[in-house]
């Protein structure tokens, strides 16, 4: 699976999980694969053409921001999107929830169409698939 966190993410969480799951996932932070300003559009066109990517994100703005949206929607793209609380949490409780989340993660990334986005919640055990 492949797997790239936004800006909205610390990149050394990135790099925890890319050595956590080391020769089974490929795991990058978004300023690692593209540098530091490039837009929404541009990163979800290029990922969508190299294949199917799984996003983890803290920007909700994608999930509400017309062209971003449609973008993504169109995409190849499978994505996760950090509720708010789990947003506005330390580090520490994020890597917490992306793990306790992550086989579902890999479930979906292997089963659902491109395009489609949850919700990683901040107590529940499930994914939730928003519109």
């Amino acid at each position: 699976m492949k797997v790239l966190l936004d800006e909205h993410l610390p990149p050394a969480l990135a790099r925890a999980l890319d050595a956590l799951f080391a020769g089974e996932h490929e795991i990058v932070h978004l300023r690692d694969k593209f540098g530091p300003r490039v837009t929404d559009l541009e990163w979800i066109g290029t990922l969508s053409r190299e294949g199917r990517w799984v996003i983890i994100s803290g920007d909700r703005q994608i999930t509400k921001k017309r062209a971003e949206y449609n973008a993504f929607r169109a995409s190849r793209l499978v994505g996760v999107f950090l509720s708010a609380g789990v947003t506005k949490s330390r580090v520490t409780k994020q890597a917490e929830r992306i793990l306790a989340l992550w086989d579902a993660i890999e479930r979906l990334a292997d089963s659902v169409e491109g395009g489609a986005m949850f919700e990683l919640p901040m107590t529940s055990t499930r994914l939730k698939q928003l519109k």
